[in-house]
């Protein structure tokens, strides 16, 4: 057991690389992940009715406290603890004191990718649902918790240049840079959450991060109006990404 294991809470919306991110530091050597501990508290709190919903809260703690002592004072069993959290799913009634004691990193991704990938699983878009105000406001909460500058990283950019980003992030999370986080096998991992059936399939034949984005996608007239909405957020945050300061 690792006595003071490195605590890295990534913070992402839906559809933003955030399970190739996990898959990227699951690779490593000395990482242990976490996916979306708070998604069974989210679903009890809120009574939404997700896809696979009955299936999440079985498999999953719904116990919002236990949750965020798990991952703030949990036992270590790895150097680096990686958690990938959902912006989404910090709603009233979930702890937030657990932040003092992680590092946060903040993964963003223009709103009009999210929108166009996130219309494909779900059927109804809003600036809630895809979390741009909440990350912003969960940005603002770990700044002032910590009396730190949270990391922030982009997504385009890790998909233009992986290693140089990744590169960089380790050198401010004060961990070393491996390779093996530029590639992974296909298929599941233990820590994937009973949701990876309906949400993962791009991730579970992926062994690398995709492609380099294109040019932004054209949005039908309901997801431009949430896109436009989104887009403040996401440029606040974008000013002090990773490779800009």
């Amino acid at each position: 057991m690792i006595a003071k294991p490195k605590r890295i809470a990534v913070w992402s919306g839906p559809r933003n690389l955030s399970t190739a991110m996990m898959r990227s530091f699951g690779a490593r050597s000395d990482t242990l992940c976490i996916d979306e501990p708070f998604y069974a508290s989210f679903l009890k709190l809120t009574g939404l009715d997700h896809p696979m919903r009955d299936e999440i809260l079985a498999a999953h703690s719904a116990d919002a406290d236990a949750v965020a002592r798990q991952l703030s004072e949990g036992p270590a069993m790895a150097r680096v603890i990686y958690q990938k959290q959902m912006t989404h799913h910090m709603v009233d009634g979930i702890p937030r004191d657990w932040m003092e004691q992680v590092t946060s990193v903040f993964l963003i991704r223009h709103p009009a990718r999210v929108l166009t990938s996130y219309a494909r699983k779900m059927e109804k878009a809003d600036i809630y649902s895809i979390g741009f105000p909440q990350q912003a406001e969960l940005y603002h909460e770990a700044r002032a918790r910590t009396n730190s500058t949270p990391i922030i990283v982009d997504a385009d950019d890790i998909l233009n240049t992986p290693e140089t980003i990744l590169s960089a992030l380790c050198s401010e999370l004060e961990i070393d840079f491996e390779s093996s986080m530029l590639g992974w096998e296909a298929g599941g991992r233990p820590e994937d959450g009973v949701w990876a059936s309906h949400w993962y399939d791009a991730v579970l034949k992926s062994t690398g991060f995709g492609p380099a984005p294109s040019d932004l996608p054209d949005l039908p007239p309901n997801l431009q109006l949430v896109c436009d909405r989104a887009l403040p957020n996401y440029e606040m945050l974008a000013k002090h990404k990773l490779g800009l300061i």
